[in-house]
């Protein structure tokens, strides 16, 4: 090649630089917004938002109850079989918020759904495919068990939504299993890593 087409196509590919790097950090970009889209926090469990709410606030809404040790409460839903669990710091100050089946039996009538989901709508005997569709892909997904029945925990870190949220969400489920669709048998929302 000539010298001056070496230097116009040098000065050609310089100046393109910058428009591919460019194209390629606003699809990036683009790329990013996309999953954050698909990506969405929880606040709330039960009414409660952890970090945010005093005991106080659940007592009123669900009746008094007995404290289980110095920072925990508890109800429970004998009809429903659900218990709510409340963990909270030295101010009364709520930390966790827990839902989870119990092994309580009773003779009731079909109650109305649980008040205890989330913000999202998520409550117990939920697919736990719901999980998914409401807060996207967890950050992980790990078995568990329970009195020796396997279990999924899908584990959700809600860091990248800024201090102000809980910042971890933990929901359990069946596995999957005769073509049974895996049912949510706990949630955990808490105001800090658990």
């Amino acid at each position: 090649m000539r010298r001056g087409w070496t230097r116009f196509l040098v000065s050609v590919s310089a100046l393109m630089l910058p428009l591919s790097v460019a194209g390629g950090s606003g699809t990036a970009r683009q790329a990013e917004k996309a999953v954050a889209a698909q990506r969405h926090n929880e606040v709330m469990l039960a009414g409660i938002r952890p970090g945010r709410d005093v005991v106080a606030k659940a007592i009123k809404r669900y009746g008094e109850t007995s404290r289980t040790g110095d920072s925990s409460i508890l109800w429970v839903d004998a009809c429903r079989r659900e218990t709510l669990t409340l963990d909270a710091d030295q101010k009364d100050r709520v930390e966790v918020v827990r839902v989870k089946l119990n092994e309580s039996t009773g003779d009731c009538l079909p109650a109305p759904p649980s008040p205890w989901r989330t913000g999202g709508g998520l409550r117990l005997y939920d697919a736990c495919s719901k999980t998914v569709a409401l807060y996207g892909n967890p950050d992980s997904r790990s078995p568990s068990t329970r009195d020796g029945r396997p279990l999924e925990l899908l584990y959700y870190a809600f860091d990248w939504a800024g201090p102000d949220v809980p910042q971890v969400m933990q929901v359990v489920c069946t596995v999957e299993k005769d073509g049974q669709a895996g049912r949510v048998v706990q949630i955990t929302l808490a105001a800090s890593s658990l």
